[in-house]
């Protein structure tokens, strides 16, 4: 295929184009994916600074000392915020899924006595440490959360570290989990790692930029971060509640000791030596600067007023929530995560798709063993001035939910869904179960592309073995980027 030269201004005038059909990602109205402080300066700063140094390279930080500056900043302004000690190193990464793995790779490669390593995580933790699992050969053993808290089983963790013994390399919790919104118990989880000598990583991608400022105002349960004896990492993502440009993230260790074996070298071939404190080698400085320009702008004192407008919505989010006939809360928020739940009358897809349709994006998630399906609200300070609004559309749209009826999976349909051992599975097996979920066009040779009304989709997913709704959104995904979706040209 041969790409043509295009004028500058038809490429700036398709740019714009091409982004008519994404969620915006300012105004408040999107929560989940995307936070928004709702304050433009800081905004076309970010983006300033991610133009200005999106060409310099993070491989070797003595080739561009500027990004090992900001660095370096970053993290001297997060060590307070989490009551690490003098000697506490940090880490920028890409995301919260980059910190994640990098913690429990390092948690692994500090335990090379270890042949069969395994993390003991809440089946609440965040889906970052399946994919570590499976990328660093880390056994996941998962302990149960209790349905009345959503919150980490501390009896149940206990058992598997007893259980597990000396194998066990690295125990989890979240702060809050994204699932629900809620504190995991740090101080009895830390204390459970000491007596076992292993290693705790708080996952504070979501809540480490807003419980700082919570703490101050007495909003939090307990002690979260370094302060807890036992606590050797956090991660933290800038990206998020710091309100800098995707993709940037801080991963912190007590102690230099604790990080050294996150660091790869090889000198072993005839190029330059490769040294990495990350999963990258090449990386933009781009979104770096972009944080460090933000976090700059905005300060402490900034961050503390941001804190409390996006705290205070929640609660009266969370207010409206319980007095909305038919929805409830799944777990009372712990900080600016909303999820909630529905009772016999409605589903919360049916809910989501009437929300999206008046404006909103809220993120439906599927039921998981005991827990229920539920809508999650990532509330920023940009939602602070609608929540008046936004509940009015959710009241409207638990009305149109209420009147439709919950959507019905036929018995039959569950039951296949049931049986079903994806592993047996070839394509054309997957193209037309994706037609059967409402995923592909049977008409059009197997063309995929994301319907417009989710509800009968997700309600499908929702009944579907974890196993098989992985293996199904994996062939939809690998569809949806083939060049040419022609099931004749696969």
């Amino acid at each position: 295929m041969t790409v043509p030269h295009r004028d500058a201004d038809e490429i700036r005038a398709s740019l714009l184009t091409l982004r008519d059909g994404d969620l915006p990602t300012h105004g408040g109205r999107t929560l989940a994916y995307v936070y928004d402080s709702g304050i433009a300066e800081a905004d076309d700063l970010g983006r300033e600074a991610l133009a200005a140094y999106g060409s310099t390279n993070g491989l070797d930080p003595t080739a561009f000392p500027s990004l090992l500056t900001m660095e370096r900043d970053l993290v001297a302004f997060a060590k307070p915020l989490f009551h690490a000690p003098r000697e506490a190193v940090g880490t920028v990464t890409s995301g919260g899924t980059e910190s994640v793995l990098l913690a429990v790779q390092t948690a692994r490669d500090a335990r090379p006595d270890v042949a069969r390593p395994v993390m003991v995580v809440p089946s609440t933790a965040h889906a970052a440490f399946h994919k570590a699992a499976h990328y660093f050969g880390v056994e996941r053993v998962t302990v149960p959360v209790d349905p009345s808290t959503m919150r980490a089983d501390v009896p149940a963790t206990a058992a598997a570290l007893d259980e597990y013994g000396d194998r066990v390399v690295l125990v989890v919790a979240s702060t809050p989990s994204y699932a629900h919104g809620v504190l995991d118990p740090v101080p009895e989880l830390a204390g459970l790692a000491l007596r076992h000598g292993t290693r705790l990583h708080v996952d504070a991608c979501i809540g480490g930029w807003v419980l700082p400022w919570l703490e101050r105002d007495g909003r939090v349960r307990h002690a979260w971060d370094f302060a807890v004896e036992g606590v050797t990492s956090i991660s933290a993502d800038l990206h998020k509640y710091a309100y800098a440009p995707k993709g940037v993230s801080l991963l912190l260790h007590r102690t230099p000791e604790l990080r050294r074996p996150q660091f790869f070298a090889s000198a072993d071939w005839p190029g330059y030596t490769m040294l990495n404190a990350t999963l990258q080698s090449t990386k933009s400085g781009g979104p770096l600067a972009a944080a460090w320009a933000v976090v700059s702008y905005f300060g402490d004192d900034g961050y503390h007023a941001l804190t409390r407008a996006a705290s205070t919505a929640t609660t009266a989010l969370a207010a409206g929530v319980e007095a909305t006939e038919h929805l409830s809360l799944a777990a009372e928020p712990d900080t600016t995560l909303v999820a909630v739940t529905t009772d016999d009358a409605c589903d919360v897809f049916t809910i989501s798709d009437a929300m999206l349709a008046r404006g909103w994006f809220v993120q439906p998630q599927m039921a998981y063993g005991d827990l229920p399906a539920t809508l999650h609200l990532t509330v920023s300070a940009a939602t602070a001035p609608l929540v008046d609004e936004l509940l009015d559309d959710l009241r409207d749209s638990v009305g149109e939910a209420v009147a439709a009826g919950p959507i019905a999976v036929d018995p039959q349909l569950r039951a296949a869904a049931s049986a079903i051992d994806p592993d047996t599975l070839d394509d054309a097996a997957f193209d037309g179960l994706l037609a059967l979920a409402g995923l592909a066009s049977a008409e059009d040779g197997g063309g995929v592309a994301p319907p417009a009304q989710m509800a009968p989709v997700n309600a499908l997913l929702d009944v579907a073995p974890p196993a098989l709704r992985e293996a199904l959104l994996v062939a939809f995904l690998d569809r949806l980027t083939r060049t040419d979706q022609r099931a004749s040209d696969r």
